[in-house]
């Protein structure tokens, strides 16, 4: 092998073991930053960088199917949940992400997809807007009989913060809609700073900052440390997210609109149509927004956004391909966290110089040992950076990476957000190389690396604090139970009290409220109010969570490869705790029914089901889930939204050659009506649609006296005409 670091290496180069601790480090690393810019609104890495570790993530998932992970980036929605200070708003469409094109040929490929999923010949025009993606914060607004009355950030995509106040300083936000409108309609876009106004900002938050600090040197008492925001997309978080509206309406915020949610009644044919709407109603729409003739000419239009992008009075990270006509929109849906009828071509980031302070290593739920690079604060960007993954002690032998060096970080194309090279004529002399632990840094126990394995994985198991902390990291994750209060540090140090060992145990903490207002700035004698109420807003945010809806519970078990998206294919199918733990058992026989069953659902292949049947192999694994579900009773999956859909909650499987759709628009149209598409026919199958050419399947169906639909039929059924 050269020196060629395994991260630029082609995912079909490496080998299972590779490509297993690769996306164990990208999940962790992908995790950090979702925090780091939805959270506390810090990126440490550029979008491009970020862009490059999910795409990197995907790649590796899609040449190694069976090693995705419970907690795969693939599955996550972007955001964060709301903050404490605000209200929770939810969106009556989901906010979700886009998928990410690089190159020519990656748009080309979500051209065909958009062919492959819709049954479309090679002469049928696809018409695309083009939008350049401005780099500020999403938000959703309401209007009701033309009136604005609620916006909110967007959140984890289902809901955000509700800052209607501060939107309403917006001077670039309609109060009114001129001209009709519907009765209700969501109204997205994005808020931003241009150049020029957070440069002005920026230095005024400086001169702020001098003074306090000059103030604070004197002995004089000073009010709370002045932000001072690193890019424009930062302080236009910031600035929406004051708790104050005065504030917001001091700071230079813009507005441009671009797209629709829940509408009450249609109001355009086509996206670029819809965009003539919003400007008659009185928003500003990107004017560089262009309906291209067809999808051969985002070629240029992408090359042209980058030639202007350095002069654009705005940020902007690529351009956005939305396809025009909203009835096929409608009819692609969606697939996990994005659209299928739209996509972000992203421009390539910068490389930057900067030292390396030293190497950590963290532990992590399944005790792998990953090294994670502490440097010199640098800025790639506009974005200021300081940890880099190092993947593995190979990756640091075959870089010869040392505390001390001179390292270039490369954030572009494939390459995930790290150290590539190191800058030998700059190392000092007295450099040694750095030499990976053989213990575990958070337990003592032996870290032991298997032959033919390039992860080195602590021995402790249930003993190791870090694995334990991690497993409880992750099961009140917002994506998870999403409890909030329960961050990093509250778990760590609920875990060195004693107090809490298991998922079970955070939900009897009630009883040790007395020992927690004990602790220093945990106490009901506090003179800051937020510490006072932290113990009963904490049990109470526990409260809040003992009925979660059943797909969350599932995800925050922790299975592994068990993701976000898997675990609502598993609680849509089952619908409710008892009958998954029930038919989990059954399925650890062999040649079972309920075995057959989970192989056949839809989207669960044989790799998460043998991990499933694993899991619950485990006593002690059975032990622990019983436990909990003693505390904690997940709401049964209910199929409101499909209420009078004839297949909600029913299981269909779909044979042969359809005519009028292609077999997945077939299959995500059933799932919208509410049901369980499945692979194979079995005596639990309600619905076997026979297309042409059937073959086992329909006699199956025959065989089992199951009800048998045509195309036409199931057409009629499903309200399709």
């Amino acid at each position: 092998m050269t020196a060629t670091t395994l991260r630029t290496r082609p995912p079909e180069l490496l080998t299972e073991e590779e490509a297993a601790a690769e996306l164990a480090a990208l999940a962790a690393e992908i995790a950090h930053h979702d925090r780091a810019y939805h959270e506390r609104d810090a990126p440490e890495i550029t979008d491009a960088a970020y862009d490059a570790l999910r795409r990197r993530n995907a790649a590796i998932e899609a040449r190694f199917p069976a090693l995705r992970r419970a907690d795969s980036p693939s599955d996550a929605p972007p955001g964060a949940p709301p903050a404490a200070g605000f209200a929770k708003a939810r969106h009556g469409t989901p906010m979700l992400s886009l998928g990410n094109a690089f190159e020519p040929e990656d748009f080309s490929e979500f051209a065909r997809s958009i062919r492959r999923f819709l049954g479309l010949p090679e002469e049928e025009v696809l018409r695309f807007v083009a939008e350049p993606k401005i780099d500020g914060l999403s938000v959703n607004l309401i209007y009701e009989s033309g009136r604005f009355v609620r916006g909110a950030t967007r959140g984890d995509g289902t809901e955000g913060e509700d800052i209607t106040a501060n939107l309403r300083t917006l001077a670039e936000l309609p109060q009114c809609l001129a001209g009709e409108a519907p009765e209700r309609i969501e109204i997205r876009g994005e808020v931003f700073m241009t150049k020029a106004d957070f440069l002005a900002f920026q230095a005024e938050q400086t001169r702020l900052h001098e003074e306090r600090e000059r103030r604070r040197a004197t002995g004089e008492r000073v009010g709370e440390a002045i932000r001072i925001p690193a890019n424009p997309r930062n302080a236009a978080a910031g600035s929406l997210r004051q708790l104050d509206p005065e504030i917001t309406a001091r700071r230079p915020l813009r507005l441009f609109a671009y797209a629709q949610g829940q509408s009450s009644e249609p109001v355009a044919e086509t996206h670029s149509s819809y965009l003539e709407r919003l400007k008659a109603w009185g928003f500003r729409v990107n004017p560089l927004s262009e309906l291209l003739p067809d999808e051969h000419a985002a070629e240029a239009f992408q090359a042209r956004m980058a030639g202007q992008r350095a002069g654009l009075a705005y940020d902007i990270d690529g351009v956005v391909y939305k396809l025009d006509r909203l009835d096929w929109q409608s009819r692609l849906g969606f697939v996990g966290r994005a659209p299928r009828w739209a996509i972000a071509w992203k421009f390539p980031a910068e490389q930057a110089t900067t030292t390396l302070l030293r190497i950590e290593i963290q532990v992590g739920r399944t005790g792998a040992l990953t090294p994670r690079a502490v440097m010199e604060p640098v800025n790639v960007g506009g974005v200021i950076v300081q940890h880099a993954t190092l993947h593995n002690e190979d990756e640091i032998a075959r870089k010869d990476v040392r505390p001390g060096d001179t390292v270039v970080l490369q954030r572009a194309g494939d390459v995930i957000p790290q150290i590539v090279s190191v800058v030998l004529d700059r190392r000092p002399a007295d450099s040694t190389p750095f030499a990976f632990p053989e213990l575990c840094p958070a337990c003592g126990s032996h870290a032991v690396r298997p032959p033919g394995e390039v992860v080195r994985r602590c021995t402790g198991g249930l003993t190791c604090p870090a694995q334990t902390v991690e497993r409880l990291k992750h099961f009140v994750a917002r994506n998870a139970l999403d409890i909030e209060g329960l961050g990093e540090e509250n778990i760590q140090k609920l875990h060195d009290e004693g107090l809490v060992r298991s998922p079970a145990d955070i939900f009897r903490l009630a009883a040790h409220a007395d020992r927690m207002r004990r602790w220093e700035g945990w106490g009901a004698k506090s003179k800051k109010p937020e510490e006072a109420r932290k113990v009963p807003n904490l049990l109470a945010a526990i409260e809040a969570r003992r009925t979660p809806p059943f797909e969350r519970f599932i995800f925050a078990l922790g299975i592994r490869r068990i993701g976000e998206v898997n675990a609502k294919l598993l609680a849509r199918h089952y619908h409710s705790l008892p009958e998954w733990r029930e038919r989990m058992l059954a399925a650890r026989i062999v040649g079972s029914e309920a075995r057959e069953e989970l192989g056949s659902i839809q989207g669960i292949g044989p790799a998460i089901a043998e991990e499933l049947v694993a899991f619950f192999a485990e006593p002690r694994n059975l032990a622990a889930l019983d436990d909990l579900a003693r505390e904690v009773t997940p709401a049964p999956v209910e199929f409101t939204a499909a209420a009078d859909s004839p297949f909600a909650g029913r299981t269909l499987v779909f044979t042969g050659t359809l005519e009028t759709m292609t077999r997945p628009e077939a299959e995500a149209r059933a799932e919208a009506l509410g049901a369980k598409v499945t692979k194979s026919v079995s005596k639990r199958t309600d619905f076997v649609v026979v297309g042409a050419d059937a073959g086992s399947k329909a006699a199956k169906a025959t065989e089992l006296g199951l009800r048998v639909l045509t195309e036409a039929e199931w057409r009629e059924m499903a309200g399709l005409g």
